[in-house]
């Protein structure tokens, strides 16, 4: 009986390990694994249908292999249905060495700039996504918010979204979760960077502050470079941060064929000492022509009940040609050692919050260190620059609506009106 016994734990431990990988961690401006290892993220964005696209199985096995292949080690999902059984697919992409990042919330729980709210039913649903996929070693990171503000005088939402990295991470660490890293991703928007960058990581309270920050860029367009592109802004605007930083959706799509040069930049000399990688968007190629891989000949939409806006869902990836193959080559040869964890825990002594931004005239509206929204409370509609400290009674549910596009200067940002438009059968894209 006692071979059997060990017989059957040496079973469970080859499957457990089979499905494991490091645990990720945000020590100071990086990540590392578990094993010690600096971690610079190589992320697709993949979100094959509206709600969930972590439930099939045998797609996300295909899928891993052909991403594997491409070098990448990491996805980035924006909707889950925190209900669903994610274990084959998030064994599947474990397998073939790929972390998930995921956002918490959904299209009913988002946080809308123009009405901004944070009550319990919010909270409720982020925790309930977070309660599914901590459970996987390979969950490094989930995001509270993506592109909730895009526009200067949407920056009053921000004490909301920091208040929902407070509650998150409470959450967590009340229910003894391992340190999942929470944080933030943010549209390009020139009027509100660097100040969100700075907001989100400033004052002497680590429990309210994200854990990382992330920003949406679409800058490096065709044949550029770093100076050209305005990616030694990004740098210097991130040099000396005192939590990880890294681009949540790259990949210029116009003009064409897309040839991902930035990755040189961002995993080379000129950023990987501050920057820890970059996602690509996206996966699957849909009407918004950013795809890396197809799954095969667009149909009509009406006959195959497996193509939403005439762009099959599942089967066997594809690649896109040339843009799959420019990717792999870069990323092919983009191998940055960055630090060991050992050797870098003693420099984190010399990383200081960054000072809150002040409020400017017709811009950034949030002042200094302003004191966070509790559970509930609404935007009060007469708030100024002077004075954005949120007031009023508990809101009774979440907006329906919120997270729209925004523009990096050339390009429209992604998943905020794309996903709204898979949901309706198409998508429009300024």
């Amino acid at each position: 009986m006692s071979v059997l016994l060990a017989a059957l734990v040496a079973c469970v431990n080859l499957v457990f390990a089979a499905s494991s990988l490091p645990e990720i961690t945000a020590v100071g401006s990086k990540f590392f694994t578990a094993d010690g290892d600096q971690f610079y993220i190589k992320g697709i964005a993949y979100q094959l249908i509206s709600l969930d696209p972590l439930l099939d199985e045998a797609q996300c096995t295909r899928d891993a292999t052909s991403m594997q292949k491409l070098g990448a080690n990491a996805i980035r999902v924006y909707h889950v249905d925190s209900t669903g059984d994610h274990s084959g697919c998030m064994s599947a992409f474990a397998e073939a060495g790929i972390y998930l990042f995921v956002d918490l919330d959904t299209f009913d729980t988002q946080i809308n700039q123009d009405s901004p709210t944070w009550n319990q039913t919010q909270l409720t649903a982020f925790q309930a996504v977070l309660d599914e996929f901590q459970q996987y070693s390979n969950t490094a990171g989930v995001f509270v918010g993506n592109e909730v503000l895009t526009r200067a005088n949407g920056s009053g939402a921000a004490p909301y979204v920091k208040a929902a990295l407070r509650d998150v991470k409470s959450y967590r660490n009340s229910k003894n979760y391992r340190k999942i890293p929470v944080g933030y991703s943010a549209a390009d928007i020139p009027e509100l960077r660097p100040m969100l960058q700075n907001y989100f990581a400033c004052g002497d309270d680590p429990s309210i502050n994200a854990d990382f920050f992330s920003l949406n860029v679409y800058e490096w367009c065709g044949v550029s470079s770093y100076q050209g592109s305005g990616y030694s802004m990004l740098e210097q605007n991130a040099t000396g941060y005192n939590i990880p930083i890294f681009i949540s959706e790259t990949g210029c799509r116009k003009p064409a064929p897309r040839l991902f040069d930035d990755q040189d930049s961002i995993f080379g000399n000129d950023m990987a000492k501050t920057w820890s990688g970059a996602i690509i968007y996206e996966w699957i190629e849909e009407m918004n022509d950013y795809g890396l891989i197809s799954y095969g000949p667009k149909v009509n939409p009406t006959i195959s009940t497996d193509a939403l806006d005439g762009f099959p869902r599942s089967g066997t990836p594809t690649p896109v040609s040339p843009d799959y193959s420019n990717l792999q080559q870069h990323w092919a040869t983009l191998t940055p050692a960055g630090v060991k964890l050992a050797a870098y825990t003693g420099s984190t002594a010399g990383l200081s919050p960054p000072a809150c931004p002040t409020s400017t005239k017709d811009g950034w509206v949030v002042n200094g260190n302003a004191k966070l929204p509790s559970l509930g409370q609404t935007l009060e509609a007469a708030a100024t620059a002077s004075s954005t400290a949120p007031t009023g009674s508990a809101s009774a549910s979440a907006s329906a609506t919120g997270g729209g596009t925004a523009t990096g200067g050339k390009e429209v940002a992604g998943m905020g009106l794309g996903l709204v438009g898979v949901m309706l059968g198409f998508i429009v894209w300024l």
